[in-house]
């Protein structure tokens, strides 16, 4: 196994603290309602957050990160997009939480070269999608292989929280997670070759789910 396989797989475990396993992108508001109920509601729902909602936003984030990794300038500036791009406050709170615990523990486990240099320009909150895609860069981690796995992490923690929620079986959640193996592929090649005016996500549903997350009455989620 290569180093940087088994780098991006670490990275990208269930195992790894960064605390995925607390948030549900909206989804918990969603069962609530009763908009997800099976499988086939919780494919409906998650399919357009990985393709046009926040999967796609992170994607194009860790793209154009990854790709300006070496200006430490530019990856600021894409981290306060990340940031301000956050539709709610929840999501923000998440994708600001797990960056800042991805690189607190990558710091101290798998550091490499200008690795404080760089996180030491970034402040205190980094959005998840920048902390892992200057990870990667600084690892030789190549984006053809870096970028579909982060947006099978992505995709895994929210079926793990709709398995949860619902409940569904185990074997049902790893059918729906085999389902979206042809929409990674597609999401990550048109990410891959995306530019900054690519930016942007209209999973409106989702972020509407969000934001009702804050107030509901009883939850497990933190989003």
């Amino acid at each position: 196994m290569s180093k940087t396989l088994y780098r991006i797989l670490t990275w990208l475990s269930p195992s790894y603290p960064v605390g995925a396993f607390a948030y549900s992108h909206g989804i918990e508001w969603a069962v609530e309602t009763g908009t997800i109920k099976d499988e086939e509601s919780l494919v409906k729902w998650i399919a357009p957050i990985i393709q046009f909602g926040g999967g796609w936003t992170d994607a194009v984030l860790f793209k154009l990160t990854y790709e300006a990794a070496c200006d430490i300038e530019r990856v600021r500036e894409f981290n306060e997009q990340a940031l301000a791009l956050a539709p709610s406050r929840e999501r923000l709170l998440e994708t600001r939480s797990q960056g800042t615990a991805f690189l607190k523990t990558t710091l101290k486990a798998w550091p490499w070269s200008n690795s404080q240099e760089i996180t030491s320009h970034l402040g205190s909150d980094v959005a998840y999608p920048v902390a892992v895609a200057i990870a990667a860069h600084g690892h030789g981690i190549p984006l053809a292989m870096a970028m579909p796995a982060y947006l099978h992490g992505i995709t895994a923690n929210l079926v793990s929280a709709g398995v949860r929620l619902v409940p569904l079986g185990q074997t049902v959640g790893q059918r729906t997670i085999a389902r979206f193996e042809p929409i990674i592929e597609k999401v990550s090649e048109c990410a891959i070759t995306s530019e900054l005016r690519h930016l942007g996500g209209i999973a409106i549903q989702s972020d509407i789910a969000a934001m009702n997350h804050e107030t509901q009455y009883t939850r497990l989620f933190r989003s």
